[in-house]
């Protein structure tokens, strides 16, 4: 969830001569215990967490930008983040960001039925895959330590996915998924990515060095 009166700007690493850019665009995410754990699976599945994803369809099928894009939830004790990504083909930058913030954008309006019911069966066909072996099994039980989440948790995510309504994942999207107060980092050639994404007027634009401080560009 975006912090109070933030908005989006848009962070440039220079790397010089570089054929690609690199993009990450995010924000403050979800801790694991949150009540909408369900609902935000789902949101993202359909948006950023599977192959047919928007996201991967729209950057990757569609535009042909990438070799793939996506997104995430990092659920922690406390809140992580949330994060969408792609690495572009450098003269595609301006044109890549605008495609990832109509999906963003796009995220927030209700799912039709038909994406609803994909996502939900996705994640539920899928959610065996993680207990195959006795050492998936140990792992599962595992991950559940660091959250003190019970080992009932592990059976209940079919029908918790299940429950999941279209309402449910358009309240989340509309809470964590921000295109008015987002961070986006783009590492790339800053001679040549630069004016476009100026153009853009999507936000303001500067250029930070690796460990994220401003830089003076004369």
């Amino acid at each position: 969830m975006a912090a109070k009166n933030a908005t989006t700007a848009i962070h440039i690493v220079d790397k010089p001569k570089a054929a690609q850019s690199s993009f990450r665009l995010g924000g403050i995410g979800a801790a694991r215990s949150t009540a909408d754990y369900y609902p935000l699976m789902v949101m993202n599945t359909a948006l950023g967490g599977s192959f047919t994803s928007r996201l991967n369809n729209t950057l990757r099928e569609v535009k042909a930008y990438t070799y793939g894009a996506g997104s995430s939830f990092s659920l922690r004790r406390n809140a992580g983040p949330f994060t969408a990504r792609a690495e572009v083909v450098s003269a595609k930058t301006d044109s890549a960001l605008i495609e990832f913030m109509k999906e963003l954008n796009g995220i927030r309006k209700p799912l039709p039925p038909s994406e609803l019911a994909k996502v939900k069966r996705y994640l539920q066909l899928g959610y065996a895959d993680g207990f195959e072996s006795t050492s998936d099994i140990a792992s599962q039980i595992a991950n559940l330590v660091p959250y003190n989440l019970p080992l009932s948790t592990l059976g209940a995510f079919n029908a918790g996915i299940g429950r999941v309504t279209s309402a449910d994942v358009q309240r989340v999207a509309a809470q964590y998924v921000t295109p008015g107060a987002l961070t986006i980092v783009i590492a790339g050639d800053r001679a040549s990515i630069e004016p476009a994404l100026k153009a853009t007027k999507i936000a303001p634009v500067d250029v930070r060095d690796i460990y994220g401080r401003p830089v003076i560009v004369p």
